[in-house]
């Protein structure tokens, strides 16, 4: 029963944000379109905010379910990409808000779930430290969470799969010579491309 009512504060919460802005919806606007007590928000959420971050998170875990490998990662950027899409309204509406930290840092998890993945399947057998892994995950956070947000910013209106097809083609190799140069045994380097 508490995942179906979290689902319906967040429907809720969804219908809102194509009426008005999140800063000016208040939980009262959500559970009276809900049809629940204020008691029962607060014993799922502890504000608006909360509500929002576990949103995001469960839509990363569809947008992401089983694309973690390096043969799905390409794949698994664009259900990245069609899932803001999807929910374009209310991604603008947290983009735009005074909480566009929140936005940034569940791109930023989700994009880092996806990238740890390839680099550990890729790392295979290669003695390569966490840390040096968790830095070249990092690096390719950065570079695709920017991408993303300019693509926001911009209105979404460019083509999902050609800025994935262009990136491919710029980072084609890069993760296997990242990992290459930080192994601490260079007899078990990767010869092969990403």
């Amino acid at each position: 029963m508490s995942q179906i009512t979290k689902r319906a504060l967040e429907e809720s919460l969804k219908r809102m944000l194509l009426k008005k802005s999140l800063h000016k919806i208040t939980i009262s606007d959500i559970t009276e379109d809900c049809g629940v007590s204020r008691m029962t928000f607060y014993y799922h959420f502890k504000d608006i905010y909360d509500l929002v971050e576990w949103s995001c998170r469960e839509d990363a875990a569809k947008a992401l379910n089983g694309k973690k490998t390096y043969d799905t990662w390409q794949q698994g950027f664009l259900q990245i990409f069609q899932m803001v899409l999807d929910n374009k309204p209310f991604i603008l509406n947290v983009y735009h808000s005074v909480n566009r930290e929140q936005l940034e840092n569940y791109l930023y998890t989700l994009t880092y779930d996806l990238l740890i993945g390839v680099i550990e399947e890729k790392a295979a057998g290669m003695k390569v430290l966490d840390s040096d892994k968790k830095f070249i995950a990092n690096f390719y956070k950065f570079a695709f969470v920017g991408l993303m947000l300019d693509w926001i910013k911009n209105g979404m209106r460019e083509d999902p799969q050609k800025i994935i097809d262009r990136l491919s083609v710029l980072i084609h190799g890069d993760i296997t010579r990242s990992l290459n140069k930080y192994c601490q045994d260079k007899t078990h380097q990767i010869l092969q491309d990403d």
